[in-house]
Formats: structure tokens, sequence, C-alpha cells
């Protein structure tokens, strides 16, 4: 299973134990699906994103942006739909996001999204979640490194970690990934920030020689501070012992509405054969990166 998958990861986790508890308990008539005929009839297709998430989504100057973001657009055009974009908050489990936006719902009654993006496609999270069924996956997510050319002269292997401080988002993917490489040989390289922003901000202003993440983040921050790609490479190196450093990323429909999955997937081909998909990543400074199943 992806790192984050048990526990999203990183800083956008606001506790719903309660919330999901309460609701649980809660009489009322069960959510219902919208099959593809019924969005397709209203002419609004309902999708929910993170925030928080950047670059994938997060507020603007002008309201939500990011990559996932620019593909609900996307997929919502080429379905030929307005698109009703929720921005949600990530809970403690990816499982509880499924409850709370695509099959059960909250207190209020509020209408459920009709596509969640950035889900794990994972098959280990689809099993377990029976009420919802996976999209076409759009986006491999890979954790890497960057680090300052002038302070280390390569990076091509985890020990290349030794006697450096690694800056890192604590609770994150990347923070499991080397805090547990080779035993925890270089756990007391890492300093720990509260968010990955923190950590970029920190390796940027020279805090720490090394940055560690996904690669979509890193590229993206780099990108945002006008730094210099060639100054700062972003890697990624074999680390031994480690089940799994790259997952797919893709969406999440409940799983009686499977033909809006279809058109979904059908649109996201679409996309990435147009090259869509590679324009709105270079949009945010990010390297496309093609799921593995295509």
């Amino acid at each position: 299973m992806p790192p984050h998958a048990a526990r999203f990861a990183g800083t956008r986790r606001r506790v719903l134990a309660v919330l999901l508890a309460a609701t649980c308990l809660t009489a009322g008539a069960p959510a219902i699906a919208r099959p593809l005929d019924e969005v397709t009839a209203s002419g609004v297709l309902r999708v929910a994103v993170y925030g928080d998430n950047v670059p994938f989504s997060g507020e603007g100057d002008a309201g939500p942006r990011g990559i996932d973001v620019d593909i609900a657009r996307a997929i919502a055009d080429r379905l030929k739909l307005r698109l009703d974009l929720r921005v949600v908050d990530a809970g403690e489990t990816v499982d509880g996001d499924f409850r709370l936006n695509l099959w059960r719902g909250d207190l209020a009654g509020s209408p459920l999204a009709d596509l969640m993006l950035h889900v794990p496609h994972d098959r280990v999270l689809a099993t377990r979640n029976e009420q919802i069924f996976l999209t076409t996956p759009y986006f491999e997510q890979r954790l890497a490194f960057a680090y300052h050319r002038d302070r280390i002269e390569g990076f091509e292997g985890v020990r290349d970690l030794e006697g450096h401080a690694v800056a890192v988002e604590g609770m994150s993917g990347s923070d499991s990934l080397v805090m547990n490489a080779e035993g925890g040989r270089y756990r007391a390289s890492v300093k720990h920030y509260r968010s990955f922003d923190e950590a970029a901000k920190a390796y940027l202003a020279g805090e720490a020689p090394i940055l560690a993440g996904t690669r979509a983040g890193i590229e993206a921050a780099i990108a945002a501070a006008g730094a210099s790609r060639g100054d700062n490479p972003v890697v990624e190196v074999p680390m031994p012992g480690i089940v799994r450093t790259r997952w797919d990323l893709g969406g999440a429909v409940r799983s009686d509405s499977r033909d809006l999955a279809y058109a979904v997937g059908d649109a996201l081909s679409a996309l990435a054969a147009e090259g869509r998909l590679k324009a709105i990543c270079d949009a945010y400074g990010v390297t496309y990166a093609a799921p593995q199943g295509y």
C-alpha cells in the first residue's frame, strides 16, 4: 500500500472520528449515488479534491488551483458537464474520506460528490472499501529528494544522506522512508517540519542541504520559489529495504456508479493521449509521470 494510504500524507488532517461516529448513529435515508445517466441529466459533475494539497489542489488568489483542480475541469469539459468543485479536508484515513464524501455523507445531509480525485490506486484499499470503485489512474506519485548542488557533490544513493541534514514533513511517507532506511541509520540527520511547505522553505533558505518529499511537491516548490533546477537537482534513488516508493493516483466513485467511473476513465485516457495531462503538470513546474498502467 502507498505510504500514505492508511494515514493520508501530510498536513491536511483534521480529526473526523467524532463526526464519523455520530454519522454512523444518525438515522435517516441512505445517501444515493448518481450513476452516469443521472449526472448527465443534471448537467453537473460534483468533484471532491483535497484542500491544502499543493501542487494538486489548494487555495489561490482567484480560488482553488492545482493539478487536480485543472484535471477536474478537463474531465467535466470532456463529459460536457458543468463542474461543481468541492474542496474537502483530509481525514485520518482515506477510508474515512470515502465515507464522508462519496457514500454516507455528513450530518447536514450535503449532496455527495460524484467523483473524488487524488485517491491511491491501490488494490488493498479498494478491496477494503466495497462501497467505492476506482477509476483509471492519471498520475504516478514518486518519493524523491532535492539537494543543493553547491553543498553536495552528487546524490546517487541513500548513503549520500550520511552527514547531511534532511528537511522533511513529519509523519509523511518521505519521513517514514528516511527514518527507516538502512535500519534507521540516518535518523539523526532528519529535521522534521509540520508541513511540506515549511520543510521546502527551510531547504530553500539553506537550513538543510537535502529535501525529501514527493517529486511533484519538490518540483512545484522549486518552481514557485523561482529557484534553479540545475542548482537543485531532484533525484530518485534506490532505497534498500523500502517496499514501495511509487504509487498511482486516480479517482473514486461510489460502487453503484461504475458507469460514471468508466466515462471518467475514458476522459482521462483521452486527456493523456492528447498531452493535456502533461500540459497541466507543466503549468505547475511538475514533471508528468504516467501511471504504471498506461
